[in-house]
């Protein structure tokens, strides 16, 4: 299986726009590529100016939203939760043949939901499915105040699991990044040992701005199934 696995240090930190940059960069230079979040919720709060996570996902991919995220539910809540007040259990076996049904044709760009502790069931959390598709893992995160804490802990849980992590994403980026920021960045990298880079602000959800950012990231090499040498930014 070759492909990515998205993961964040919280919800709301960019993964969604990280991985719709990857998937639109790779589209554009020919890749067949394939979108998947297993689970998106919160889809009964009041829709903003961008697509929901699942539909823009699909609309760089070329999917079906359905196809894409083949369970929704409306509460803001978490995934175990969400299912349960529909009546639903969430079945990890079936997440994981999704995946891999998808994967025969490509590139795979898996979204997780949340961060890497975060519940799909009772008893199976997102780190639990990462390490189930073993494919290499990009964080997601913050450029601002709380990052450092809430990377490097990601970042240990990540390896405690045995997760390949290829690098962290600071998003969005600033062009004119403060002191504060570039000792976040600096931060992260020296002490998690990990390159870490940022993803350039995106003003508009369109396949050309996605793209272009996403091509300023180094996804040949984070697809290769050799890891990038930790510590750089």
């Amino acid at each position: 299986m070759q492909g990515l696995f998205i993961t964040g240090t919280d919800t709301s930190v960019g993964k969604t726009i990280l991985s719709a940059a990857l998937v639109a960069a790779m589209t554009a230079e020919g890749e067949q590529v394939s979108a998947y979040k297993p689970v998106v919720t919160g889809l009964g709060e009041p829709r903003g100016a961008w697509p929901q996570d699942h539909e823009l996902l699909a609309e760089v991919a070329g999917m079906p939203p359905e196809e894409v995220a083949p369970l929704r539910y409306e509460p803001a809540v978490s995934p175990h939760l969400a299912a349960a007040m529909a009546g639903e259990h969430i079945d990890p076996t079936q997440l994981i043949e999704r995946a891999r049904t998808l994967a025969r044709s490509g590139t795979l760009i898996v979204e997780g939901v949340g961060g890497l502790l975060v519940p799909l069931s009772e008893d199976f959390t997102v780190c639990d499915l990462a390490v189930a598709l073993e494919l290499p893992l990009l964080i997601a995160a913050r450029p601002g105040l709380g990052t450092i804490n809430h990377t490097l802990l990601t970042l240990q849980a990540a390896r405690t699991a045995g997760l390949d992590v290829r690098a962290v994403v600071l998003t969005p980026w600033p062009q004119e990044p403060s002191t504060m920021e570039q000792s976040n960045r600096e931060t992260i990298a020296h002490i998690g040992e990990i390159e870490v880079f940022g993803l350039a602000p995106i003003a508009h959800p369109t396949r050309t701005e996605l793209a272009q950012a996403g091509a300023q990231l180094p996804w040949r090499l984070w697809l290769s199934p050799e890891s990038p040498i930790p510590g750089r930014t």
